[in-house]
Formats: structure tokens, C-alpha cells, sequence
């Protein structure tokens, strides 16, 4: 007898497993059992699983039956007429749903020329392996798996056109590409998600060679002249909001310039910007920490008693300010209400970003790099034909990473380019190489896709020919402008007395030990000194006892409190952060003791 469980729990016996499973099945397909229903037949231990729980992810394959797949030319002609659907394939039951679990028990076909007399079901596409991003990476199939995940997430992460409408949107941290191009070389997922009508990348002419030690490691060289036509130029928007909240007593936030008497007042040259009603006026070019939304709000704790007093009663500034490290023009004012009837006002900020040192851009095959050297066109490399290249990508990061996809699509993209057509790249089903030199040779272009090319700073002949072609290639979200940190002496932590953290509160940048011993390498070792200061404090240490004495400056006396006056009293610098875990210990009941060591 073989036991059955549904959703885990036991609910009878069968006689014959495998009849019981089969029957199942049929009846699945025939449409009187839920399709969302998978079975599964262990037979090590004789025992049967049905699922009908919620969350299992689930995924589409056509049926195999006695050698044949259910999925026949005359069905595929239905469906290219219309005459069937989707939902038609399922209910006649040509194509369902497996689970994880009821896989174990099939033998799924990659190919309809794979099917065999124990084959059980069919992949609809190779190309369903991979998920939705990662589908429309070109000549996947030629790439490293790992490689194949970062090109999926760095596809994530590329400006480009995210929705039509965002200019009447106030939408957190958004990027926009001002030209952005559909790719010379795609996959057929390209048209099943209408690809064109929200691209994220640019096609780029790229030559695969090193250029005076810029374009090291991952660094990318590119063209000053591409840059300037406007090559991955785009616009950074960030939204500001602000509203008028209601406090308990009748007190209220007032959007407005603030008075002078207000407690926090800032300068008048802080508030330049504002109009009469306290919001800044469009197209108004501001900089770091510029107030962009005048206001001011009651006192924090207002008593009973202090209702009368005038100190207390003075309201303090509340003002936004435009973020640290980012400046921009007022790209929009909107004023309005809440649903409680609170005065609203929404400001979207908007930054041009053009390329830069330090801007991150990659390839669709998890290639990514950031921008080494801007370079005046005059100076790079070019063909004989005097095409220069937009950007120059180091050789070096090929080998171990082994992503041949890359290559491919340099070499497909210049057939493409050439030939005025897009290339077909989709996985498994690609343009093949061989015809890709063909038509290449056939172009007048070597067939391995290399040219002559010319220094162009001296005009010499390089002696090796350089890989060139063209590429899509996207820039990502991670921009210098918005990384760029750096702090002198600022506010510092209470508990520690060490600088707070994080780059938008003006913190500090730590230094590890990783980072120290940079420092030493790099033979700066004495910025350590200064760096490791930043919570100096000056503590006096009996000497004796080895336990913290007490220093009154304005009568010019120390002493310690168990060993009296009598004994030495040594000032010695240490971390604050020292001097606390030392204070913890303290707490504990632990009585530490600091053993000091002439200096001479």
C-alpha cells in the first residue's frame, strides 16, 4: 500500500502508486482536477505528495505523451491565427504546470529532437531557464554563470527611460537618460517586453585595448568628443517635501520666512531664495544645505506653567534644506493639501549629470568598470577608416572571467552596425558566429573583427590590430557626484565622542585596520596620528594604584581618591572610546588598572 499526504497531511492508501499518480494526472489535464494541483511519487519510500498549498513557484511545460509531443504544427498554427490561447493549451491539457516537487519525476527535453520514449515533458524555450532581466542578455549561453547573475542585476541598476510620464511624477532618487538607444544586438525578449519603448543603454563604438595604464583593472577609457555629443548624459531628480502639522493646543507649523527672533535663525543669505510665501521659486539654482522650504514650528516641550513665559514660547526653525553634497535647479513647485486639510508642498530638485571620472557603467554580460580617464578625441587611437572608438575597455578583464559573450557581441554589433540590421542574439538560437565573419568579411572588415589602428597622440602604426566593433553598454546608477564624501571637525557622538556616521549627516569616513595599513604602505603612516585623534581625551592615572586620579585645574591640584595627594599623577592620552570601555568595566565591578611606562 502506498501512502498518500495532501498539503503534508495524511489522508489515505493506494494499491497501486504508480496507477493512482497516472490517473491523477489524466484527470489534471483533462481539466476536472485545479491545475494549480502537482503530484509527486516517491518511490524509495513508497509514499505519495499532493500539493495545493499557496507560494510554490511553478512553471510551464508542453506534455509529452508515448514519444510525441502534445504540441503539433496544426496547434501552432491555431495559435498564430488566434484561434486559440494561452488558457486553451492548459485546459486541453498541452501545456502545465510542475512544481519543484513533481519535477523529480519527469524527464524534461531541451529540445523536441531530445525526445525519447521515457521523456515526459517538453521546454517550451531554452531560453525559459534564465528569468525575464537575464533573458536579454545576448549570446548568454556563451558566458560564465556567475557573470550571467551580474549582468542580470546590473541591468537593474541602468538609467534609462523608466516611465514616460516622470515628469509629472515625484518619485524618491530618480535617474533619467537623456539619449537612450534600443541595442544592435538583442535577444527576442527584447520584443516580448516592448524593450524600445523603455530603453536603459547607449550602442558605443568599443576597442579592446590598454591605454597609458587608465584603463587598468576595470577602468574604462572614454571619448571627451562622445561626452560633449552627449554620450550617457543624464538628469538626476530628487524630491523635498514639507508640510504644516497640527500640534496638541491649538499650535500649528507655518510655512513662511522665518523672523529673525526665531530660535535657530540661520542668515539672510540662507534664506535669498524663498518668495513671499516661504517656498522657493522654480528654476532657482541652489547649493548644498540652501533652505528650499521655509518653516517654523512650536517650541518641543511646552508645559502648562511656561504658557505665560516669553522665553519659552519663542517658535524655532524647522526649514529644508537641500541635502549635503548635492546642488540643482528647482524643477517643480507643488503646492496642496493632506487629507486632514494640512498645507503640503512638494519640490522636485533636478541635476544634470555628465560623465565623469568614477562613473560606473558595464556591459550586459556583468562587466563593470568605472571611468578612468576622460580623453580629448584627438588623443585616442584611431582606424583606418578615422572612426575613434566612444570608449576603451581593457583586455585584461576577459580571461578569468571568461565572458565570450562579450566578445560576441562586439564582433555581431559591428556586422549589425555595418549592415544597417538588428542581430539576433537570444540564447541558444543566435546569430552563429561563423556567419556573423562571413557577412563581415564580406563588409571588407577582417573577419575576426581586429583593424589597424594609429596612436594619435604620435601617429605610429600600433603594432598589434586592436579588437574594435560596437556595443551596448549602459551606465548605472552609481554616480561619484552622489558618493563623494569628505568631512573636516563636525558634530560627533554623544556616548563616544567620536564623529557620527553616514555621508547625508555630514559624518566621518573610519579608518580600519585594512585602511591603516594602506596608510603605512603608502609611507603616510604619521596621517595615522591625526586620523586616530578623533576621540583624544586627557585622562590623569595615579601612579601607584593604576586606577583614574581627579585633576582640578582652577586650584592647580591632583590627587587620587585611594591613595591620597602624596603619590604621582600623570596625565596620558588615550581614545575616549578606551576610557569608556574602561568606565563599562567600572560597572561591572572589574577594577582595571593602567600600568604606565616612562617615556624617556
Amino acid at each position: 500500500m502506498t501512502e498518500i499526504y495532501l498539503n503534508e497531511k495524511y489522508i489515505g492508501d493506494a494499491d497501486s502508486g504508480k496507477d493512482f499518480v497516472s490517473k491523477v494526472r489524466e484527470e489534471r489535464r483533462k481539466g476536472k482536477l485545479p491545475e494549480s494541483l502537482n503530484i509527486c511519487y516517491n518511490k524509495k519510500i513508497n509514499e505519495i505528495y499532493i500539493d495545493l498549498s499557496k507560494g510554490r513557484n511553478t512553471r510551464p511545460l508542453i506534455v509529452v505523451e508515448n514519444g510525441q509531443s502534445r504540441m503539433n504544427d496544426e496547434i501552432l498554427e491555431k495559435l498564430n491565427s488566434n484561434e486559440m490561447k494561452w488558457n486553451d493549451l492548459i485546459s486541453q491539457g498541452i501545456v502545465e504546470y510542475l512544481d519543484a516537487a513533481e519535477e523529480e519525476n519527469a524527464l524534461i527535453a531541451l529540445y523536441e529532437e531530445n525526445i525519447n520514449k521515457e521523456t515526459t515533458h517538453l521546454e517550451i524555450s531554452p531560453l525559459v531557464i534564465l528569468g525575464l532581466i537575464t533573458s536579454l542578455v545576448p549570446y548568454a549561453n556563451y558566458g560564465q554563470s556567475s557573470r550571467l547573475n551580474r549582468g542580470s542585476k546590473t541591468q537593474k541598476q541602468a538609467l534609462g527611460l523608466y516611465a514616460s510620464n516622470y515628469l509629472v511624477r515625484m518619485d524618491t532618487d530618480v535617474n533619467v537618460l537623456h539619449y537612450p538607444q534600443t541595442p544592435v544586438v538583442r535577444s527576442f525578449m527584447h520584443n516580448v517586453i516592448d524593450y524600445d519603448k523603455h530603453p536603459a543603454g547607449q550602442n558605443v563604438v568599443i576597442a579592446l585595448m590598454s591605454y597609458e595604464g587608465f584603463n587598468m583593472q576595470d577602468s574604462i577609457i572614454i571619448n571627451k568628443a562622445s561626452v560633449q555629443r552627449g554620450l550617457a548624459r543624464s538628469t538626476f531628480y530628487r524630491p523635498y517635501e514639507s508640510q504644516e502639522l497640527r500640534y496638541s493646543g491649538g499650535l500649528v507649523d507655518q510655512i513662511g520666512i522665518p523672523d529673525k527672533d526665531v530660535k535657530g535663525y540661520k542668515s539672510e543669505e540662507d534664506y535669498k531664495y524663498l518668495e513671499e510665501d516661504g517656498v522657493v521659486y522654480p528654476e532657482a539654482k541652489l547649493k548644498e544645505e540652501a533652505v528650499i522650504i521655509g518653516k517654523t514650528s512650536p517650541p518641543r516641550f511646552l508645559g502648562d506653567l511656561e504658557e505665560f513665559s516669553l522665553a519659552s514660547n519663542i517658535r524655532r526653525e524647522s526649514s529644508t534644506t537641500v541635502k549635503y553634497g548635492e546642488d540643482g535647479v528647482v524643477d517643480l513647485v507643488i503646492l496642496s493639501e493632506n487629507e486632514e486639510g494640512n498645507k503640503i508642498v512638494k519640490i522636485r530638485m533636478r541635476d544634470q549629470r555628465i560623465p565623469e571620472e568614477g562613473d560606473k557603467f558595464a556591459s550586459r554580460h556583468g562587466q563593470k568598470g568605472v571611468i578612468g580617464a576622460v580623453v580629448p578625441a584627438e588623443d585616442l587611437p584611431f582606424t583606418a577608416n578615422g572612426v575613434i572608438p566612444d570608449l576603451i575597455f581593457s583586455p585584461h578583464s576577459l580571461p578569468s572571467r571568461m565572458t565570450i559573450s562579450h566578445l560576441l557581441e562586439v564582433l555581431a554589433g559591428k556586422v549589425g552596425v555595418l549592415s544597417g540590421r538588428l542581430i539576433d542574439g537570444t540564447i541558444f538560437s543566435a546569430e552563429k558566429e561563423a556567419e556573423l565573419r562571413k557577412e563581415l568579411l564580406s563588409l571588407g572588415f577582417k573577419e575576426n573583427g581586429t583593424e589597424k589602428m594609429y596612436n594619435g597622440i604620435t601617429g605610429e602604426e600600433l603594432e598589434a590590430t586592436i579588437f574594435i566593433g560596437n556595443m551596448y553598454y549602459l551606465k548605472l546608477k552609481h554616480m561619484v557626484a552622489n558618493k563623494l564624501h569628505s568631512r573636516a571637525s563636525g558634530r560627533i557622538q554623544l556616548l563616544t565622542r567620536q564623529p557620527i556616521e553616514g555621508r547625508a549627516k555630514g559624518g566621518g569616513l573610519r579608518i580600519g585596520e585594512m585602511e591603516k595599513d594602506c596608510m603605512v604602505a603608502h609611507g603616510a603612516s604619521l596621517l595615522l596620528k591625526e586620523r586616530f585623534d578623533s576621540d583624544k581625551t586627557v585622562i590623569h592615572i595615579c601612579e601607584s594604584c593604576g586606577s583614574f586620579a581627579v585633576s582640578d585645574p582652577r586650584q592647580g591640584k591632583n590627587f587620587c581618591q585611594r591613595c591620597g595627594a602624596i603619590t604621582d599623577i600623570t596625565a596620558v592620552e588615550l581614545s575616549y572610546a578606551f576610557k569608556l570601555l574602561l568606565d563599562e568595566l567600572k560597572s561591572f565591578g572589574i577594577y582595571p588598572r593602567l600600568h604606565l611606562k616612562s617615556k624617556y
